[in-house]
């Protein structure tokens, strides 16, 4: 009988506070650069992954911005920003996780 290889997934977690001072707990599932400029790919966390898998996730796609020593999230507001930088994600994550988006 074949051994299972044990897989150990250690997410990368971030919490998000939103405009109204909720805070969210994300996943980050990628980061990536674009145009000098330091992109996360997020969805909401789940801590079962079958619970998550039953959802539609959204993807939330944040800028990394440099203020002195500490680092924000911030959202991409701009339509064509947006846009480039989905389309870097996109092909990003059709290549690790084999699906088609």
């Amino acid at each position: 009988m074949p051994m299972e290889e044990e897989f150990d997934y250690t997410p990368d977690l971030i919490t998000l506070e939103d405009e109204k001072g909720v805070e969210h707990q994300c996943e980050v599932i990628d980061a990536a650069d674009y145009n000098g400029e330091r992109y996360l790919a997020v969805v909401p966390y789940a801590e079962d992954p079958e619970k998550m898998l039953e959802e539609d996730a959204q993807l939330v796609i944040m800028r990394v911005v440099q203020d002195g020593d500490e680092e924000f999230l911030d959202i991409v507001e701009d339509d064509e920003e947006l846009a480039a930088v989905s389309e870097v994600f996109a092909a990003r994550l059709e290549e690790l996780y084999d699906i088609e988006l």
